[in-house]
């Protein structure tokens, strides 16, 4: 694999470079002293060298190179739209970056800041060095702040508004400006936050211009007299009122698209056309914006991000309409157009397991606002067929399944008692879902019967996201299990396992659980903002049984032969799950980027339970653990499986770990790379007879830690990713010799080698 690419990074481009130019290879900020961060100062580079494959490798260009002079033939241009021309140095774009850094700096302080340019040629290549000599930064020697409407700045006064306080100790305890160093971003950071303040608290027809700044450096050594006026209101110029006036909400007025030529605002009323739309409380609850209060620009955006997120709604537009009267008040309009109200749909599915062919059928029938409420209804039918072959002692041949899915979402929170306040603050749904699946298998026949009430909901900026199931039902029964199937894996000494004899009885589970996630980088925000400090956070917890426990025990029912209470002749499930996953990137430029990754699980069965469900263990290994492993394949400990036919249920554990760290790069075109290292495992919890090995043991679990590394391909069309990774085996816990213990100095690629084909990114 590494001959290609040094083949390719080895082509010659100097034919591609025209006489008198060069092929740019470096480009550096350095800066005098290190006084001057110069991270901020890389936007304003002009041109960067050919992007390099996990920064080392120049494919893209090596791939442009191997296209021939002739530009008309096809294979000449699919390599060069593949590739990427080489980057040849422009001195004037250099010269003018000089220049827009030098005003970056100086705009922090440095007025007499110099950069330089430095050119270093060799041959047809060239490295340019852009040189910063900051001097010495002004510091603010008097400051004062004039507020000419005297209304206005007893309104800031009673905000209390402080120049250039953004912290609450700073308004407490004012900090004094004087001394602190000039800035004139600072300057600019200071006016968005008066304008952002006073926007928010009524200030309608109030913009930045209103805020100047005047600033005197003359005749003394360093050092800056700055003044921060707000002039009056310009609005009118043949007005003797120049006062900035604050705004009140007036009528709030719900109308159809298309807008017909605007009548006078009035409040909703039942012969409105929006009622046979939407139910007026649906609207009220969904409008941030209440007649009566001050204007404020985060409602009117809030409104319309609550209306758009509305299932029945298409668009929606909201707008302020001043009164003809000139008053100080403002009435809203929001518009909104309608969206189908149901939709139809179907899915035919193709199935492949170990060469048993079979095909599905799913039709899905969606109601976007059932009551006029916005309601989001949905019903799902699907069914199964799957003609099994050479499975012998069993009569039925043939796989059949069928299901039935239903589901209701309020869009908001329907708990009773609950605080107004924290209804409007946030963005919620309430969900209620069933669901009922049938399997009929040769070996067996299944049941599920399922229930959840969810409520789900973030913050405003969406950096912050929670799931709360108050309940949530599991309830399986096994109507039917073929004698071949009983005999062979559940009765037999020699073959009977704990886990899968528990697997295949009927089963109750009663749990509720809250899942927390915050992200960084709010939700929407581009690739290239995401910046050094992006990282996530999340974390689950879950129980279940505990109030049947104590209910059964309280009133002292029958236990079964396993010393297990019972409900409705099943025994219930009961245990205590936690998840805490954390990631970050680090963006090395805008085609690398590092990505670390680290989650732990635990899960412990107790009172009722002496196993977990199956459903609820852990396993290791596939596209989204350790990646040198198949699913299911790894673990638990240093487990080493006998028989391939019912390894599965036995590789699963109580305890997960997972560590990965993935170099990802940009090829070309939608196509991206990725270098990975993976590491992990999962243990038990107890000593299980069917999973020698498998404990979790404080002094032995390190040396249980499987790697693994590989090579990835992703095909990226941003709205989803098609993940194709190959990972090979570096340390196998489950062996002691070195020779298998360490595949990584004795690979075999049969024996070590794993793929994966996966829809998004690992981690």
């Amino acid at each position: 694999m590494l001959l290609p690419l040094i083949l390719l990074c080895g082509c010659n481009a100097s034919r591609f470079i025209p006489e008198d130019s060069y092929l740019l290879t470096g480009t550096s900020i350095t800066s005098e002293g290190k006084r001057v961060g110069t991270e901020d100062l890389q936007a304003y580079m002009p041109q960067r060298p050919n992007n390099k494959w996990f920064s080392i490798f120049k494919v893209p260009l090596g791939l442009y190179c191997l296209s021939g002079s002739d530009s008309t033939k096809r294979f000449n241009r699919f390599l060069r739209h593949l590739g990427e021309a080489p980057v040849i140095y422009d001195r004037k774009r250099s010269e003018q970056a000089c220049d827009n850094m030098q005003l970056s700096v100086r705009n922090n302080g440095y007025l007499n800041a110099e950069v330089f340019l430095q050119e270093k040629p060799k041959k047809k290549h060239m490295k340019v060095i852009y040189h910063i000599v900051p001097h010495e930064r002004y510091h603010v020697r008097d400051f004062s702040f004039n507020v000419q409407d005297k209304a206005l700045g007893h309104a800031l006064d009673s905000l209390g508004y402080r120049p250039f306080a953004n912290r609450e100790a700073d308004r407490k305890y004012h900090r004094d400006v004087k001394g602190q160093p000039y800035s004139i971003n600072s300057l600019e950071a200071e006016r968005s936050r008066l304008y952002g303040l006073l926007v928010e608290n009524g200030y309608y027809k109030f913009n930045k211009d209103y805020v100047h700044f005047r600033v005197d450096t003359t005749g003394h050594q360093h050092q800056a007299d700055v003044e921060m006026v707000v002039r009056h209101s310009q609005e009118n110029a043949d007005s003797t009122d120049l006062s900035h006036h604050r705004f009140y909400i007036g009528n709030i007025r719900y109308n159809l698209l298309p807008i017909s030529p605007i009548s006078p605002i009035s409040p909703i009323s039942p012969i409105s056309p929006i009622n046979t739309f939407l139910r007026p409380k649906v609207l009220r609850n969904a409008t941030a914006i209440l007649s009566g209060q001050l204007y404020r620009e985060s409602d009117m955006h809030e409104t319309y991000a609550r209306m758009t997120r509305l299932s029945p709604v298409l668009a929606a537009n909201v707008r302020v309409v001043p009164r003809a009267d000139e008053s100080d008040t403002l009435d809203v309009e929001v518009a909104l157009t309608p969206n189908k109200r149901n939709s139809f749909s179907a899915e035919v599915e193709g199935t492949n397991s170990a060469g048993d062919f079979g095909a599905a059928l799913a039709l899905t029938y969606q109601n976007r606002n059932l009551f006029r409420g916005s309601e989001l209804f949905n019903v799902k039918l699907r069914g199964a067929f799957e003609a099994i072959k050479g499975l012998s002692g069993y009569a039925d041949q043939n796989f059949i399944e069928y299901s039935i899915e239903t589901g209701l979402t309020f869009p908001d929170f329907k708990i009773p008692f609950l605080r107004p306040s924290f209804r409007r603050n946030s963005q919620a749904t309430t969900e209620v879902n069933l669901a009922f699946d049938s399997q009929d298998r040769p070996e067996f026949h299944r049941r599920v019967l399922t229930g959840v009430l969810r409520y789900r909901w973030s913050n405003k900026n969406k950096l912050m996201k929670h799931r709360f199931d108050l309940l949530n039902l599991d309830y399986v029964f096994m109507p039917w299990i073929s004698d071949t199937f009983r005999e062979k894996y559940l009765s037999d000494p020699q073959n009977r396992n704990a886990i899968l004899k528990y697997n295949y009885e009927n089963l109750f589970i009663m749990n509720w659980s809250y899942h927390f996630a915050y992200n960084s980088r709010p939700l929407g925000e581009s690739s290239s903002n995401y910046g050094t400090n992006a990282y996530t956070l999340r974390f689950g917890i879950e129980t279940a049984g505990n109030l049947l426990y104590g209910i059964t025990s309280a009133i002292n029912t029958q236990r079964n032969d396993q010393g297990q209470y019972s409900l409705f002749k099943i025994a219930y499930a009961q245990y205590a799950k936690l998840d805490v996953a954390f990631c970050k990137s680090f963006l090395i430029n805008k085609n690398n980027s590092l990505a670390l990754h680290a989650a732990l699980g635990i899960a412990v069965p107790y009172g009722n339970s002496y196993i977990l469900p199956y459903e609820k263990r852990y396993f290791s290994g596939g596209a989204n653990s350790v990646r040198g492993w198949s699913v299911r394949e790894l673990g638990p400990g240093s487990f080493q499986g006998s028989d391939g036919k019912i390894d599965f249920i036995n590789q699963t554990g109580d305890i997960k770990l997972d560590l990965n760290v993935e170099y990802r790069t940009h090829l070309f075109w939608k196509l991206d790379g990725a270098a990975f290292i993976d590491a992990g495992n999962i243990w038990t919890i107890r000593d299980y007879q069917d999973q020698p090995g498998g404990q979790f043991r404080f002094d032995e679990f390190w040396r249980q830690i499987a790697v693994s590394y590989g090579l990835g391909l992703r095909l990226n069309f941003n709205y989803f990713i098609l993940r194709f990774d190959a990972g090979m085996k570096a340390i196998h816990p489950a062996y002691t010799d070195n020779h298998r213990h360490y595949p990584i100095t004795h690979p075999s690629f049969k024996r070590d080698f794993s793929f994966h084909f996966a829809v998004g990114m690992p981690f």
